[in-house]
């Protein structure tokens, strides 16, 4: 009987001792994520499955918005997770566009930060009309400065998203980490896996 319920506490310890790391791993070094939209085709398609770096960033410190141990903070051009800051409970995606101290500016569809137009090969656009200055922010926008501490963000898919040239702007402390590989995508429409995305950088 001892020896039963031996192994029955060292199975039961195990279970907890890995059920505590990977709840460690979820919250301080890496996350999976699934892309619900489209807003950033054609660099992360709907049903996309990544792994975001939490570290990079910063580790958050628990019941609180401050971060520790900061790598580096978000870059241009880095495919960031955050909190929506219209709802935290929300989690984004977008492509970084701005950091502090930048000015952005959106002049017919093409996108200038610090008065240089952007080299993207990376968006798609699927509308050719252009909306005027006071229609919609979607072609038309700024100059907006961002401030230090913030984010201006966009989707790469530029007529489809739901971004910083709407809602505003997104804080450092509200960043969740570096989207850097798609370990597996599911095309619902054709009820299959798509094996060649799998192993994909995300860049």
């Amino acid at each position: 009987m001892k020896k039963k319920k031996g192994i029955i506490r060292e199975y039961a310890e195990a279970i907890i001792t890995a059920l505590l790391l990977a709840l460690i791993i979820r919250a301080y070094v890496v996350q999976a994520f699934k892309i619900p939209s489209g807003s950033m085709i054609p660099t992360l398609l709907v049903g996309d499955h990544i792994l975001v770096t939490k570290f990079i960033y910063g580790t958050e410190i628990p019941f609180t918005d401050k971060k520790i141990l900061v790598f580096r903070e978000p870059r241009r051009d880095d495919v960031v997770v955050f909190k929506y800051p219209k709802d935290p409970d929300r989690d984004f995606i977008k492509r970084v566009i701005g950091v502090g101290g930048d000015v952005v500016e959106g002049r017919n569809k093409i996108v200038y930060v610090n008065g240089k137009p952007l080299n993207e090969p990376y968006i798609q656009h699927t509308d050719n009309d252009i909306r005027s200055i006071g229609m919609d922010v979607r072609d038309n926008f700024g100059p907006l400065y961002v401030p230090n501490g913030k984010l201006f963000v966009m989707g790469d898919n530029r007529d489809q998203s739901y971004d910083s040239r709407y809602w505003g702007f997104v804080d450092l402390n509200a960043v969740k980490g570096k989207a850097f590989i798609i370990y597996w995508s599911w095309d619902s429409n054709r009820h299959l896996p798509r094996l060649n995305r799998i192993g994909r950088l995300v860049k």
